[in-house]
């Protein structure tokens, strides 16, 4: 594994090892979506010495929350709950960018403020369940937003990138993936709109550039990054022409000069093709598009990891579930030990177990 623990850059920050931690929800925040102890220890176990970490997605309204538990930047009340996660990360030397996110469609009426409708580009209805306090309950038919609320929008995610800065945050990442607002407004899938934000690519991308030029007015460019998903279809997503829609908006977020593009490679099993028998638009197609730092993410192991940087499709490599099961998961790789094995069942919220109670390795014998 010599690529992955060689260094690298990530906006104004030197990174000693290429093995990022992903965005993983795991809704274990206390009341009022205030960051809590257990996400304090749990952040903590898995910092590492100039190692990246990406939060959880972190809703940046009320309104953009699906999953009950997850911790938000909507509200000051939220801050000095983050400022301890992000000074206990720093104590161990590690980086940390906040993910920003609305969740658009993908929620329930359970969620939403007096019960109302969730919001999105298009009333079309998506395919799967949003987490409400008593359970998993089926995405809510959305109303498509007018176009005097779209600005509203883009400056919650502005303010929610100022709040991760008092948080003492190293950047923010926009969640454009997975099918949630962002994603919902560049898929013509999702998108049926016929004003300013739909139809051409140049009019679907355009709010996914005006959230990440938000962003930048808080942060500037190079402590910025986006979260894409080519070829995901949760969320029952679609579009008719992946390659030009997501390669425009690479090299457009490219001419913005942001930190870093982060891609949710296709997992493909044995022969299986995806995005409707077309090639999969992944970190290949992408890299010719992007000149700044690529990572990619979604099903990686060790050995798969360290082909794809030594490819150079990618700099640097997100692992999601083995970084929940292995809190020094940068340590394991390095030394080729054995991986814990991940609890599916305590993924999403819940109490310490499946958390905060995966072993380390033990030490490395010093010679």
């Amino acid at each position: 594994m010599t690529k992955l623990f060689t260094p690298t850059q990530v906006g104004p920050y030197r990174i000693s090892h290429r093995v990022v931690m992903a965005p993983l929800t795991r809704m274990r925040s206390d009341p009022g979506d205030i960051p809590s102890d257990l996400m304090v220890k749990y952040y903590t176990q898995r910092a590492s010495e100039d190692g990246l970490i990406v939060s959880e997605a972190t809703p940046v309204s009320i309104r953009g929350n699906g999953y009950a538990g997850a911790p938000g930047i909507y509200s000051d009340t939220q801050i000095a709950g983050w400022r301890r996660v992000t000074d206990a990360v720093h104590a161990k030397g590690g980086r940390i960018f906040q993910q920003l996110w609305h969740v658009g469609r993908q929620s329930h009426v359970d969620l939403q403020p007096n019960g109302e409708a969730p919001v999105a580009p298009s009333a079309i209805a998506a395919d799967g369940y949003a987490y409400a306090k008593h359970g998993e309950v089926p995405f809510s038919m959305p109303r498509a937003l007018e176009l005097h609320e779209i600005p509203g929008i883009i400056e919650e995610f502005r303010s929610g990138a100022e709040r991760a800065l008092r948080a003492g945050f190293d950047g923010v990442e926009i969640h454009g993936a997975n099918g949630y607002l962002p994603d919902q407004f560049l898929q013509d899938g999702t998108n049926r709109r016929t004003d300013a934000y739909g139809g051409p690519i140049e009019n679907r991308a355009r709010f996914l550039l005006e959230v990440t030029q938000a962003a930048i007015s808080v942060w500037s460019p190079d402590r910025v990054g986006v979260r894409i998903s080519p070829s995901g279809t949760y969320g029952s997503m679609s579009d008719s022409n992946p390659p030009e829609t997501f390669g425009y908006a690479a090299k457009e977020l490219d001419r913005l000069g942001i930190a870093y593009l982060h891609v949710v490679e296709p997992r493909i099993k044995g022969t299986e093709e995806v995005t409707h028998g077309k090639a999969p638009v992944a970190a290949p197609h992408l890299r010719p598009k992007f000149s700044r730092t690529l990572i990619a993410a979604g099903g990686f192991a060790p050995d798969s990891a360290e082909a794809i940087i030594v490819s150079g499709h990618a700099d640097l490599v997100a692992f999601g579930r083995h970084f929940i099961s292995n809190p020094d998961l940068p340590e394991r790789i390095r030394r080729r030990l054995p991986l814990n094995r991940y609890d599916r069942s305590t993924f999403y919220g819940g109490d310490a177990r499946g958390y905060t109670d995966y072993p380390t390795a033990e030490p490395a014998a010093v010679a």
